[in-house]
C-alpha cells in the first residue's frame, strides 16, 4: 500500500483571522559550523503560492544559489535586528522596545515582504498610529530602524520611511487647565507635606520631602544608598536609578541621561533624612535586618530589598484622598521643584543642571508651565520695568 505523501505546507491564522501558509526549509549542512541549516518561509496567501515558493527554493538549493541568511519578511529582518539591538541599550530600554514592536509595529507590518514595502505602505501605518498613539513619532522611528538594518544588509536600496510626510500631532482637549498642572504651588506643597507628617508612615514623608526639595526622579530616589548622602556637605549624589528589566525584574542602572550629578540640599531636609536613618536602623533591626551594611538602600521594602516603583503612587493617593488635596503624580513633585526654582529666581541653566537634563531645550519644553504665581509675576515685572 502506497503511503500518502505529507505536504510540508502548513496553514495558520493571522491576528485579523486571515488564513496564511508557511513551510520549513532544510538547506543542508553549514560547512563553517557543520550544523544543519534550517529556516522557514511564511505569509503566503494561498497554498498554491506557498508550493511554488517551496519549489523555487528547492531549485535554488540544488543549484547552490539559496542563501538562508537572507530575511524575506519584516518579521524576519526584525528578528535579526532585535538580537543586535539588545547589545546596544539598557535592559529597561530593550524591554520597552519589545513592547512597542509587539503591540504596534509587528501586528501591522510583520508579514510584509521586505522588498515590497514602499512609501505608501509606511505612510498608511504612520497615519494610523498618529490617530491612536500619542507617541506615534517614536513608534515610526523604531519601525524605521528595522528597514535601516535591512538597507545595511543589502535587502533594500532605500528606507521608505524617510520619504513619508509626518502627520501633525493630535491635540486632545482637556477638561480644564488645572487638570494639566501636575505640580503644587508653594502653599499646596506646604499643605501636602504637613498632612504627610501627620501620618504614621514616616518613610513616605521622607521620600516625598526629598523629591520636592531635590527634584530627583522617583527611580533615582529608590536607588539611593546612604553612601550617596553626604551629611557634612549637605549634598546628595545621584548616580543610578531603579528600573524594570526582563521578566518584570527590578534592577539598578545608570541615570536616565547616563550622567551623575550632585544636588545641594537644605539643612531641614538633611535633618529629616538623618532622623529617618536612625528610625530605619531600629525598625529594620526588629525585622532582623542590619541597615548599617555597605550599600544599604535609603528606601527599601519590608525585606530590605528594592521597592516596587508603584508603591509611591499608593502612598500619594492615600494622603491626597484622605485630606482632599489637589491631585498630582509622584513625578509631579519633580515638576513642583522645577516650578518653585523658577519662582525663586533660578536661571534656566541652574534648573537644567539640578534636574539632570542633558540639554536646556528639555527643561524649556517639559517645564514651560511654571506656577500661576510666577506667570502673574511676569506682567508685574514688565509693568515695573516700563514704569508707565
Amino acid at each position: 500500500m502506497t503511503k500518502k505523501k505529507v505536504s510540508p505546507i502548513n496553514s495558520y491564522k493571522t491576528k485579523k483571522g486571515e488564513t496564511r501558509y508557511w513551510f520549513p526549509v532544510y538547506a543542508g549542512v553549514d560547512p563553517l559550523t557543520g550544523k544543519q541549516k534550517r529556516t522557514r518561509r511564511l505569509g503566503y496567501k494561498t497554498r498554491k503560492e506557498a508550493e511554488l515558493a517551496l519549489a523555487r527554493i528547492k531549485l535554488e538549493i540544488a543549484n547552490g544559489t539559496f542563501h538562508q541568511e537572507r530575511a524575506e519578511t519584516y518579521q524576519e529582518v526584525y528578528d535579526l535586528w532585535i538580537t543586535a539591538y539588545e547589545k546596544t541599550v539598557e535592559e529597561s530600554t530593550f524591554v520597552k522596545t519589545l513592547s512597542i514592536f509587539k503591540n504596534h509595529i509587528l501586528p501591522a507590518m510583520g508579514s510584509y515582504k521586505i522588498e515590497k514595502i514602499h512609501v505608501d505602505v509606511c505612510q498608511k501605518h504612520v497615519d494610523e498610529w498618529s490617530k491612536k498613539l500619542k507617541n506615534f513619532r517614536m513608534v515610526k522611528s523604531y519601525a524605521a530602524k528595522v528597514l535601516d538594518f535591512a538597507m545595511k544588509r543589502g535587502y533594500i536600496q532605500q528606507n521608505p520611511f524617510t520619504l513619508i510626510d509626518m502627520p501633525k500631532s493630535q491635540k486632545k482637549s482637556s477638561p480644564s487647565a488645572e487638570a494639566q498642572e501636575n505640580f503644587y504651588t508653594k502653599e499646596q506643597l506646604n499643605t501636602f507635606l504637613t498632612c504627610l507628617e501627620k501620618e504614621t508612615n514616616f518613610k513616605a514623608y521622607v521620600f516625598f520631602r526629598l523629591l520636592a526639595f531635590s527634584g530627583m526622579r522617583k527611580g533615582e530616589a529608590f536607588a539611593l544608598t546612604w553612601n550617596d548622602i553626604n551629611f557634612k556637605a549637605n549634598e546628595t549624589k545621584i548616580t543610578k536609578a531603579l528600573s524594570r528589566g526582563k521578566d518584570n525584574r527590578l534592577y539598578v542602572k545608570s541615570t536616565k541621561t547616563g550622567d551623575s550629578r550632585s544636588v545641594s540640599m537644605d539643612e531641614k531636609t538633611m535633618g529629616i533624612l538623618k532622623e529617618w536613618k536612625k528610625k530605619q536602623k531600629l525598625d529594620y533591626l526588629k525585622l532582623g535586618y542590619n541597615t548599617m551594611q555597605p550599600g544599604q538602600l535609603v528606601f527599601s521594602n519590608e525585606t530590605n530589598e528594592l521597592m516596587q516603583p508603584t508603591k509611591s503612587r499608593k502612598w500619594l493617593l492615600h494622603v491626597v484622598e484622605k485630606y482632599k488635596l489637589h491631585q498630582i503624580t509622584t513625578h509631579g513633585l519633580r515638576h513642583t521643584h522645577c516650578s518653585l526654582l523658577f519662582e525663586a529666581g533660578a536661571t534656566l541653566k541652574e534648573v537644567q543642571d539640578r534636574l539632570g537634563h542633558s540639554d536646556a531645550q528639555t527643561t524649556m519644553n517639559i517645564y514651560a508651565h511654571v506656577s500661576q504665581k510666577a506667570r502673574d509675576g511676569a506682567i508685574q515685572k514688565f509693568e515695573n520695568f516700563l514704569n508707565m
